[in-house]
């Protein structure tokens, strides 16, 4: 599965301007319901915080992968923002979060699910991705970046 194939480049957000980690996941459910006929912000907003009362899903080094589950959506979907800032997302490493690759999966996608985690986790591991997100310019140089990384992978 390449990321690409997932990403829904329509609700990427280059600069969130929301310091608080409900204000960085409304804004992102709100791009991606934007432009996915099959979402509703307010529902996606409450799966993501249900989601994260279990445990953030700020895995360290300025990254964090919300995800949940959406009944009646078809397919896996994704969106991307950064904060130049960076926001107190309750990391694992108690550090600032600048990187958000959001996942959205149908309620009964199974192992698709637990591939796309495993595969966005694993692009973020890497240092050099990471500082050509943060260089990046545009949303084409996000992009490229992304596809970069999925061809490498």
């Amino acid at each position: 599965m390449n990321i690409m194939d997932i990403l829904v480049k329509d609700a990427v957000i280059l600069d969130l301007g929301v310091q608080t980690k409900r204000d960085v996941l409304a804004e992102m459910a709100a791009a991606l319901a934007k432009v996915e006929p099959r979402i509703e912000a307010d529902r996606l907003l409450e799966v993501l915080l249900e989601r994260e009362a279990l445990q953030s899903t700020g895995i360290g080094e300025g990254v964090a992968i919300p995800h949940g589950k959406m009944p009646g959506l078809d397919r896996l979907v994704a969106a991307f923002a950064r904060s130049s800032e960076g926001v107190d997302f309750e990391s694992i490493d108690g550090q600032p979060t600048h990187h958000f690759f959001l996942l959205v999966v149908p309620e009964h996608s199974g192992g698709q699910y637990l591939k796309a985690l495993a595969r966005i986790s694993r692009f973020f591991r890497n240092a050099a991705f990471r500082q050509c997100l943060v260089d990046a310019e545009s949303l084409e140089e996000v992009i490229r970046a992304i596809e970069e990384e999925d061809a490498a992978l």
